[in-house]
């Protein structure tokens, strides 16, 4: 059994800053790449970043310059460090990862269940 557990959603004025973890425990052998997508309301659920086992980083356009995505592989997290907040950041944030558990042999994509950030004055 793996689980991804989000922590640090919540509300925040606009220009203020939030930093999501992502803690991934479990029967892992390895954790390849990492990420964090979104789901505003009423809309499809969408890339923000992603990070690779060896720290290459890959943003979405509307974040980039804004969201700074790390993880330490020591300890199996995932953090993306959001500033300068805008009202359209509003979602639910997910966390991903792709990991190799020692009972599949095989690797595939475990989901978080989920942390909203809502941005409003």
């Amino acid at each position: 059994q793996v689980q991804l557990v989000e922590s640090g959603g919540g509300l925040v004025q606009p220009g203020g800053s939030l930093r999501l973890s992502c803690a991934a425990s479990g029967s892992i052998f390895g954790i390849g790449a990492m990420g964090w997508y979104r789901q505003p309301p009423g809309k499809q659920r969408e890339l923000v970043a992603t990070i690779t086992h060896g720290g290459v980083t890959n943003y979405a356009d509307s974040v980039k310059g804004r969201f700074t995505i790390s993880r330490d592989n020591s300890k199996n997290t995932v953090h993306l460090q959001m500033n300068s907040l805008k009202p359209e950041d509003t979602a639910v944030y997910y966390c991903n990862a792709n990991i190799l558990t020692v009972v599949a042999g095989y690797s595939q994509d475990y989901w978080g269940q989920g942390t909203q950030v809502t941005v409003s004055s």
